[in-house]
């Protein structure tokens, strides 16, 4: 949401931002929100079914598209790939204004019934940094990366949380650790794929794998799923 944003949900979210860190994204949060936005409350509730919670995945989400367009922004082809994934999560990680809403969110998101939200969030964010850097996979590694991003990236945010090194320095290092993990187990996969013994013995896996594909990509405004009636 931009500072030119005047919707009624990004007017609650900014007024919201003031209570987070006291009383988390809780009913009290929402209705201060609602007052203070000076949103009408019949208009609140129909914006934000579930209150608050709607309220931290717009926060979560709103970072992400100001991450991406910072991405886009900024001339990355003289980094090795790995250092742009880490950039990426930096970047995303220098987004965050106050520590304490994210703390607030992650205690939401790790509640059971919102457990679900929490892990979209995530693998979304993984999604809009691997689109961003130009992923152009579409079997099973598409998969793969994210999900290994998601873990990564939920890692370094726990880290980052409990981090009070100058500049998060730490959590940096923390970060590259966790990709050098990953690339390790890239190399890994490539060995197997170039040796003809491990070859043969997953042949089966193999061959399941290269079934699976990522999900289609529809133009903007269309639904997967959608039918179209034949022409008569």
């Amino acid at each position: 949401m931009t500072e030119h944003d005047t919707s009624p949900k990004a007017r609650l979210l900014q007024a919201a931002l003031d209570h987070v860190p006291f009383d988390g994204w809780s009913e009290a949060t929402f209705k201060a929100a609602i007052r203070d936005a000076g949103v009408d409350a019949t208009v609140a509730r129909a914006t934000c079914p579930r209150g608050a919670v709607d309220l931290a995945i717009a926060y979560h989400k709103d970072a992400d598209s100001r991450m991406v367009a910072q991405l886009a922004a900024k001339d990355l082809s003289a980094m090795r790939f790995r250092d742009r994934i880490a950039h990426a999560v930096e970047l995303r990680l220098d987004l965050i204004s106050d520590k304490e809403i994210v703390r607030r969110g992650t205690a939401l998101f790790a509640l059971p019934q919102y457990a679900p939200d929490g892990a979209k969030l995530v693998w979304g964010t993984a999604d809009d940094i691997w689109t961003a850097l130009g992923d152009t996979s579409d079997d099973v590694n598409w998969y793969t990366k994210r999900a290994t991003l998601s873990a990564v990236y939920s890692a370094t945010v726990l880290f980052w949380l409990g981090d009070t090194s100058e500049g998060h320095a730490d959590t940096r290092a923390f970060l590259d650790r966790r990709i050098d993990n990953v690339m390790q187990i890239e190399k890994l996969k490539a060995q197997v794929r170039e040796s003809p013994t491990l070859s043969r013995l997953m042949a089966g896996p193999h061959w399941l794998m290269d079934r699976i594909k990522a999900p289609a990509r529809f133009p903007k405004g269309d639904l997967p799923g959608s039918w179209t009636a034949p022409r008569r």
